[in-house]
């Protein structure tokens, strides 16, 4: 009995060590080609990191965040992540006096069509314009980064999969030899005579 709950035991692990390996493998894949699309629509943005004098006049935090990747072309997510949160938003901060996109755009959609067309309203709707190109950039960049993130999952992921995988083929691999084990051991006690009481 005991040698039959050892293979069963070894066989349903056998094929949740499948699964893993097969897991595994989907999501090396998924590594793979995350990271690949995400590495080939960024360099297809022909961005340099900004380095040097773009970066004297930003605040120490965003400047000291861009620095490690200065001058070099924007190729990955936490590159696309720092370039649009620590370069294009504190321009956008910086020209609008820290005011979003929303409250630009109802400033503006506020004004009359004489308003519109004075200088301040041109300026302001200049603005408005400079802040929906920023942040549909930024929302892009951020996209990519989120895609990024997730491909490094997706490979963490298959690292633990395959090790599990392997762990469980060790533990099959003990249950069937644990298994016979038994088995050979129960035969034998059953071909030794019984000793009789005298």
């Amino acid at each position: 009995m005991r040698s039959v709950l050892d293979k069963l035991v070894s066989w349903i692990g056998l094929a949740l060590a499948c699964f893993l390996l097969i897991a595994g493998g989907l999501l090396t894949w998924a590594n793979g080609f995350i990271g690949d699309q995400v590495h080939t629509q960024l360099v297809m943005q022909d961005i340099t990191m900004p380095g040097g004098d773009a970066l004297t006049g930003l605040p120490s935090a965003d400047a000291s965040a861009l620095k490690k990747y200065s001058g070099s072309k924007l190729d990955t997510g936490p590159e696309a992540k720092a370039f649009a949160d620590h370069y294009i938003l504190v321009h956008m901060n910086e020209a609008s006096g820290n005011r979003t996109y929303e409250d630009v755009s109802g400033e503006y959609i506020g004004l009359s069509d004489a308003d519109k067309a004075s200088a301040d309203g041109q300026a302001l709707g200049q603005l408005r314009q400079t802040l929906f190109m920023g942040n549909t950039l930024r929302g892009l960049l951020l996209y990519g980064y989120a895609f990024a993130t997730v491909g490094t999952i997706a490979g963490i992921a298959a690292i633990a999969s395959f090790a599990g995988g392997a762990i469980l083929l060790l533990l099959v691999a003990l249950g069937l030899w644990h298994a016979r084990r038994t088995a050979v051991a129960a035969d034998q006690g059953a071909t030794q005579p019984v000793a009789q009481p005298v």
